[in-house]
């Protein structure tokens, strides 16, 4: 098809990148043995990810080194011994970081290069796999032998997983990750093939390309049933135990299905790369639409996106549930950050009718006759004088005494500076008002735009 070649002309390296690429690979895979050499003999290099199976896009360089320690080591050792080796490593590289996963690893910079650098086990299987990052030398050799030269069509689906803003297994993205587009080209042999069998993806639910429901029937089943809820169940080649596909949302995935159901009728070089989403006064929106939109703005905490993002939607929906229950209707939610955090809700409203208990004189009194006249609805309990009154309570006084009564469950880590937040209504700092105007207008979802 005419049109995927001018997609792969456009993500595909060329033959000067690619000498680059691999040029500056050799450089830090040197680098990293020379170090190992000197201070960790039994440690195994092995360079994983996108640039070792050849399915990288075009300026998307990161290399992945991955320190394999002998599986006599214990786990405390490798945590010690892995970063203190990461980091000798990242000393020889332009500057590095210590980033957080399961234990700890290096990031690191070299020649414009993202460099990963993680301690792992040398495991030649599955029964071997101590952690979580341990699968990636079995993947990447999986994949390797297994693609056959398909490697331009897992570059088109990338691309096209990018374009409908699906493509990543981030907690903060739950989309396709690199690993599983590669595992559905080699299921269906390239990327127009996928497209016309979406629909029969959707229903057939199960990938097995490894076979284990026959060569590990008990262990695979379990996945399968643990795993049924999520909208793909593609069963690891390299472990019966894990789903490929345990990230991916429901959202994602009807985003995918959605686009390559239209791709599949009407082809064009939109889906791969969109047009910028059209950006309105969020102010006129609000108008038009008659909704209210309620920001909570907080300095951002000094949390990776892997665990600031979750707590924010933990938070922006604990915030739902509890309006909702004071009577207010949410629309919708956002959550994220710019300079700040936020958490936006579109709401119904932003004052909501009360009834208050008066408590008047005993009627006997010469303020009786006066509170009997002012009031309508007036009683007697015993001898004092009752009354109600109706009132508009609004929505930031209900967010406040709902933050004040612990009655909102918010992410741990953020739990004081949501408490301690400001609170705008139907008003954004100037650095938010793309980011309403794409939530308020559903822009930023929209599946069809």
């Amino acid at each position: 098809m005419k049109l995927l070649e001018e997609v792969l002309g456009r993500i595909k390296p060329s033959e000067e990148e690619r000498r680059l690429v691999n040029k500056v690979t050799r450089e830090v895979v040197d680098i990293a043995k020379a170090k190992i050499e000197k201070v960790e003999s039994e440690v195994t290099l092995h360079l994983v990810g996108s640039i070792a199976k050849d399915t990288y896009l075009s300026g998307d360089h990161d290399i992945d080194l991955f320190l394999a320690f002998p599986l006599e080591s214990s786990l405390e050792e490798l945590r010690k011994r892995g970063l203190e080796l990461a980091k000798a490593i990242g000393n020889n590289l332009e500057n590095y970081e210590v980033a957080y996963a399961e234990h700890p690893y290096v990031r690191a910079i070299y020649k414009g290069f993202d460099i990963d650098i993680v301690p792992c086990y040398n495991v030649k299987s599955w029964k071997e796999v101590r952690t979580a990052v341990d699968r990636s030398i079995l993947h990447t050799k999986w994949v390797i032998e297994h693609l056959n030269g398909r490697n331009d069509e897992v570059r088109l689906l990338k691309r096209f997983l990018k374009g409908a803003n699906a493509y990543g297994s981030e907690v903060y993205v739950r989309g396709f990750s690199g690993y599983l587009t590669e595992l559905l080209i080699i299921k269906y042999g390239s990327f127009l093939k996928l497209m016309e069998n979406i629909e029969f993806l959707g229903k057939i639910k199960i990938i097995d390309l490894e076979g284990w429901l026959k060569k590990e029937p008990e262990i695979a089943y379990k996945t399968v049933e643990r795993e049924g809820e999520k909208p793909l169940v593609v069963i690891d080649p390299v472990d019966p135990r894990r789903n490929v596909a345990s990230a991916l949302s429901w959202e994602k995935f009807g985003v995918f299905y959605f686009k390559a159901m239209e791709f599949k009728e009407n082809p064009k070089l939109e889906f791969f790369f969109p047009s910028k989403k059209k950006i309105g006064d969020y102010k006129v929106l609000l108008r038009e639409k008659g909704t209210n939109l309620i920001v909570i703005l907080f300095p951002k905490p000094d949390l990776i996106d892997d665990v600031l993002i979750p707590q924010l939607e933990r938070s922006a929906k604990g915030l739902e549930k509890s309006l909702k229950k004071e009577g207010f209707e949410v629309f919708d939610l956002n959550w994220g950050y710019k300079n700040k955090a936020f958490i936006m809700l579109e709401i119904d409203r932003i004052k909501r009718p009360r009834t208050k208990l008066k408590l008047g004189p005993e009627f006997l009194t010469n303020r009786a006759l006066d509170f009997y006249g002012k009031n309508q609805k007036v009683w007697v309990r015993g001898k004092r004088l009752y009354s109600e009154k109706g009132v508009e309570e609004g929505v930031v006084e209900v967010i406040e005494n709902l933050f004040a009564k612990n009655q909102v469950s918010l992410g741990k880590n953020i739990r004081e500076s949501v408490k301690n937040a400001d609170i705008l209504i139907n008003f954004v700092p100037r650095e938010l008002e793309d980011e309403a105007y794409l939530f308020l207008s559903k822009e930023k979802w929209d599946i069809k735009a």
